[in-house]
């Protein structure tokens, strides 16, 4: 069931980017509300896994993936619209490298047979990353608040990117010395 969530948020991402790019005054109402529908699919599918005992190796490598493709999604988008521009986009190309930095990492280290737990700061950071996107998308010009948001929604994307920048940086650290211990 918890996996069936998580492809769930994954299959969102399609209508998210449609709607989100539709030419239609509701474009980014129905954007916000199929993206904060897929954020919240990330804590119903850990907390179904966890109540029904259903941790499984696939879970826990989709789990992380449709995060990822959902926020970076989410983040071309708002670049690609102009609601993140000038220093945003440094933000923004942090908080993607990063995810890609770790993703191999985990690859690496999955090659040597070992495992880099996720932390509580990483859970953290996953759902700045989530909450500055959907207050972003609220932002934008045809958004459910408007620019006036904008200010708000721009420092939650820093936070996020200070976030998403420390625990890149504690994984990269915890994986060099399990890789380097080899």
């Amino acid at each position: 069931m918890a996996n069936l969530i998580t492809l769930a948020r994954m299959a969102l991402i399609i209508p998210f980017i449609f709607a989100f790019l539709a030419n239609a005054p509701w474009n980014m109402t129905a954007a916000l509300i199929i993206f904060v529908v897929a954020s919240l699919t990330d804590f119903l599918d850990g907390y179904v896994a966890r109540a029904r005992n259903e941790t499984s190796a696939l879970g826990a490598a989709l789990d992380p993936l449709a995060d990822k493709l959902l926020i970076a999604a989410a983040f071309i988008l708002l670049v690609r619209n102009g609601v993140i521009m000038g220093f945003g986009v440094v933000a923004v190309i942090i908080i993607i490298l990063r995810e890609l930095f770790v993703s191999g990492m985990r690859e690496a280290l999955g090659a040597a047979n070992q495992t880099l737990p996720v932390t509580q700061i990483a859970k953290w950071k996953t759902t700045a990353q989530l909450i500055a996107a959907g207050l972003l998308i609220a932002a934008a010009p045809t958004g459910i608040i408007g620019e006036s948001l904008r200010p708000l929604a721009s420092a939650a994307l820093w936070i996020a990117a200070t976030l998403t920048l420390w625990t890149g940086a504690d994984y990269g650290i915890r994986s060099f010395k399990m890789l380097g211990a080899r």
